[in-house]
């Protein structure tokens, strides 16, 4: 079982440092050490996932937990929350958002920069730069110090939307360019980074949120795709490492010949993938922490109680999320004094877990108070720096995947009376459409001097196509299409059967459909003519692709393979 070498990258920890790891180890008691393992989500508001009656610090003071993440929030909120728990924490604990797109993963008013696919559409590393960069700033600002991104993954599965806008890329090369530079963002602001999904999303259709993930793909062809990623990011010292609940079992028989299908477990619970295969033959020294553990991808595999303890036996180092928390301190408890996880084991994920924060100062900073922000430190949220990164971002990003009538711009002076039609996803989910885009969507578009009709979808009665081009001069299709985690994949849903919304129309007036969000939505309307991925519902997004229908600013994205679905009919 590969151990952590705490004088090597990524930890590079002084003598001084190291004395500070392995001393405080020593003081634990066993409950402390156990608590060091859990990484716990807290809410605001309504929290009805955490599975506990406790206050923070009842919670800090019974289960001593080693990291935090937290789930919405403003600024001011976030801040007043990691302050607190950062008090109350007898260690300095691990903080960690989902910035994979700038500021607005660490807080509700934080600043959108761009997503992956919008990095990947650029062409431009400076753009994953600013992504990365804008993260840093405005995680430390509210006193994040860890960050759970960029995705690695890459996007071999056209269907695959779990990671679709998450994505750098459809191949290795790609990903690690753009992935590298937003890490060089991320850098600047001494916030420590965490790559995903080991050992690779993107190959297959489904959400590992709603089953075990596989990623199919052969020894060789891991090699030449997602392990020529990895490797990058372990030579070039990333502190983290994400573990999805994937399969790999091509490779997994290989290392393990005995293995049968049915002992195939995704890597959270495979000690060939972790211990094997990323610390071992990769040589990873850093720390390996598991996605959420309410994730049916780990839940399908075994009991909770077993699969507690069992992903830190694997070579898991820290563990994302109670169930409940009582219970699942329990079984991580009964796992270490069975022998599931065995001293050795545990001795060397509390080193990479303490290691890492010494590595970003924590515990000095405790020491001397510097560990807490201030009010003074939200300034640099949405300041104007980031807000011109994020304008840069928008015009380079925004793609223009097809215009086969060459129909654009559309302005106006020449078609005024335009109908709107709005596609919605999931409501009422984790992540969903902004309620704000439809009406700011009409609002900008009257204000540029269009007239609107907003066609509610609910019909299927088309009426008269002739008094149709009488009333309409053109159509336009917003897509805000978002979930996660209610299906496996997410595609247009129509307001009801054969909807009039359904671009029947498209023979019959300009028609221009923008996708807010996936860039695949072509498989679903193939026949539209002009087709926009503007990747984003932020008012700075829509604001700009209205100015690029019309003319007043060029198209500048570039489409990858994937937005034509494998299908001739999306290109016509």
């Amino acid at each position: 079982m590969p151990k952590v070498d705490l004088k090597a990258k990524p930890y590079n920890l002084s003598d001084q440092d190291i004395q500070w790891v392995k001393d405080t180890i020593a003081s634990m008691s066993d409950e402390e050490k156990i608590g060091q393992l859990f990484i716990n989500l807290f809410f605001f508001g309504n929290d009805q996932y955490s599975g506990n009656d406790f206050t923070n610090q009842q919670l800090l003071e019974k289960f001593h937990i080693g990291g935090a993440r937290y789930q919405g929030g403003t600024s001011e909120q976030v801040q007043g929350l990691i302050n607190e728990l950062q008090t109350h924490s007898k260690v300095p604990l691990l903080v960690a958002a989902n910035c994979d797109a700038g500021g607005n993963g660490a807080c509700n008013d934080g600043t959108y920069i761009a997503s992956a696919a919008m990095c990947e559409a650029s062409g431009d590393t400076q753009v994953s730069y600013d992504a990365g960069y804008v993260s840093g700033r405005e995680e430390r600002a509210i006193g994040v110090n860890w960050n759970f991104d960029p995705c690695v993954d890459i996007l071999k599965n056209w269907r695959n939307t779990i990671v679709n806008t998450r994505a750098y890329g459809t191949n290795a090369e790609t990903v690690i360019k753009h992935t590298n530079a937003y890490l060089e963002g991320l850098a600047e602001s001494n916030i420590a980074a965490c790559i995903k999904h080991w050992p690779g999303d993107g190959t297959e259709e489904r959400d590992q949120h709603l089953v075990l993930g596989v990623n199919e793909l052969s020894v060789e062809e891991w090699e030449e795709s997602f392990g020529k990623v990895y490797r990058n990011h372990i030579e070039n010292g990333v502190d983290s490492i994400m573990a999805g609940h994937i399969a790999l079992p091509e490779y997994q028989k290989a290392l393990v010949p005995s293995l049968e299908d049915k002992d195939i477990l995704p890597a959270t619970l495979a000690p060939e993938l972790i211990n094997g295969l990323l610390k071992g033959a990769l040589g990873f020294n850093g720390l390996v922490l598991t996605d959420a553990t309410h994730m049916l991808g780990m839940t399908a595999a075994m009991r909770r109680e077993d699969y507690v303890p069992q992903a830190i036996a694997a070579g898991c180092d820290m563990f994302l999320f109670f169930n409940n928390i009582e219970e699942d301190f329990g079984f991580m408890m009964n796992g270490y004094k069975k022998g599931v996880i065995t001293e050795e084991r545990l001795q060397d994920a509390l080193e990479r877990i303490l290691g890492l924060k010494a590595k970003y100062g924590l515990h000095k900073a405790k020491e001397n108070g510097t560990l807490l922000r201030s009010k003074e430190d939200l300034e640099v949220i949405g300041c104007d720096d980031h807000i011109e990164r994020a304008k840069l971002a928008v015009d380079k990003g925004i793609t223009l995947v097809k215009n086969s009538l060459d129909q654009l711009p559309i302005r106006p002076e020449t078609h005024k009376r335009i109908r709107l039609y709005f596609l919605e996803g999931e409501v009422g989910g984790i992540y969903e459409p902004n309620e704000k885009t439809l009406s700011f969507i009409v609002d900008e578009l009257e204000r540029r001097g269009f007239e609107v009709t907003v066609n509610d979808g609910t019909s299927r009665i088309k009426g008269p196509t002739l008094k149709y081009r009488e009333e309409v001069d053109a159509a336009f299709i917003f897509a805000d299409v978002v979930g996660y985690g209610a299906e496996n994949n997410y595609r247009i849903r129509w307001k009801t059967a054969m909807s009039n919304e359904v671009p029947w129309y498209v023979h019959e007036v300009p028609t221009v459909f923008v996708s807010l969000n996936f860039t695949t939505h072509l498989t679903d309307v193939p026949m539209v003519k002009c087709y926009i991925n503007a990747y984003k519902d932020t008012e700075l997004t829509i604001k700009t692709v209205i100015d690029k229908i019309m003319g007043e600013s060029e198209f500048k994205g570039t489409p990858n393979e994937n937005v034509w679905c494998n299908k001739w009919d999306t290109r016509l």
